[in-house]
């Protein structure tokens, strides 16, 4: 069945979703005081709460501007004001994802990833092993993983936490400390569905510093992010190597983190009963494991 777009010529739902945040942002507004904020009291109010000029002044944006998200207008917002407005409304950071969504923005991502994980987090983590399992963000940040995840990705422990990236490691690791062995016959996809991610965030400096250093240090990296091919997520099959017990075949399972923006869990399941049996070596051998590992430091 045919729909017509709505006014402006724009897709179906986007209309409804600018009612939506006109209304929203007029309750927010509508429950805070002047003497909330610092302001005067001042003459008798005809409705409760702050005016639209005054959002508008504490938040550092344009009268009209503002007065025009609150109508419900099709203007552009980015991150940045949106924050202020929130940080003005005093959102709560329910309320403030509430917001990014009505705006058709990504949602916010937490300035610290580490430190904002739900405290169950790190104990369904553990619980998980030996399955490996990890916390990574959309941008392929990892988060947090448990034990097994590190001894199968024995690579992270060398590496500073700030390049500890899934995208970077991929495709910044000479082979020797490489721990995916299979990687180039998947690097196509594993481009594509980093672009289907990268489109939501179009505009966001992480994001795009990410992939020009991804470029300016992999030529096949570059190659295939001029391809200008898109994927959505899948499970997949990866082979990883480990000096101390060879190849380990598992299938990767994305879970969404519903408590916490922009993440997920990604766990590893072996797909063949040696797979599993050495994972089990590897966390039982720690010491050894760790001693069959190549050094580049001298």
């Amino acid at each position: 069945m045919r729909t017509s777009p709505d006014q402006g010529g724009r897709a179906p739902g986007r209309g409804a979703r600018r009612t939506e945040l006109a209304a929203f942002l007029r309750s927010r507004r509508e429950r805070i005081g002047p003497e909330d904020v610092g302001l005067p009291p001042g003459p008798r109010r005809r409705t409760p709460g702050l005016r639209r000029e005054e959002v508008a002044q504490l938040a550092g944006v344009g009268v009209t501007w503002y007065t025009w998200l609150e109508q419900g207008r099709p203007i552009n917002a980015s991150p940045q004001v949106l924050d202020a407005v929130a940080r003005t409304l005093r959102l709560d950071p329910a309320e403030r994802e509430h917001l990014y969504a009505l705006a058709g923005m990504p949602p916010p991502v937490p300035a610290d990833l580490a430190g904002g994980l739900p405290e169950d987090i790190p104990a369904i983590l553990d619980r998980l092993a030996p399955m490996p399992a990890a916390v990574i963000s959309a941008r392929g940040d990892i988060v947090a993983c448990n034990r097994a995840y590190a001894a199968v990705m024995w690579c992270l422990e060398r590496i500073p936490p700030s390049e500890r990236n899934t995208m970077w490691l991929l495709f910044t690791l000479p082979g020797c400390c490489n721990p995916v062995v299979n990687f180039t016959e998947q690097a196509h996809e594993v481009v594509a569905v980093f672009r289907y991610r990268y489109s939501r965030h179009m505009g966001d400096p992480g994001w795009k510093e990410l992939v020009r250093r991804l470029c300016a240090a992999s030529p096949e990296f570059a190659r295939l992010w001029a391809t200008q091919d898109v994927a959505p997520p899948r499970p997949c099959d990866k082979v990883f190597r480990h000096p101390a017990v060879g190849e380990i075949a598992m299938r990767s399972t994305s879970l969404d983190v519903t408590t916490a923006p922009e993440l997920r869990m990604v766990v590893y399941n072996p797909l063949d009963r040696e797979s599993a049996d050495r994972i089990a070596r590897l966390l039982d051998r720690s010491e050894e494991a760790a001693a069959a590992l190549p050094d580049h430091r001298h």
